[in-house]
């Protein structure tokens, strides 16, 4: 957990703490998911050249429609 804070405390938008978060190496990808958990709540966006991929390519339909009904019910900008 020590790691993802620092990391996106020397980030300076969203990119840049996942960045930061994978380049430490060690469990990178549970570092980062705490990291961009981080990061998208400060910096209240995410790329769209990051989120598009993961909504239309990664995520199944039925998840990528569960995940936009969550964001649009709890405010979370998509």
């Amino acid at each position: 957990m020590p790691v993802a804070v620092q990391a996106f405390l020397e980030s300076t938008d969203f990119e840049s703490a996942i960045r930061l978060a994978v380049s430490v190496g060690g469990d990178s990808d549970t570092i980062a998911a705490i990291t961009g958990a981080i990061a998208h709540a400060f910096y209240r966006q995410i790329p769209k050249h990051l989120l598009d991929p993961a909504m239309e390519i990664y995520l199944s339909p039925d998840l990528a429609d569960i995940t936009r009904a969550f964001c649009t019910r709890y405010n979370v900008p998509v």
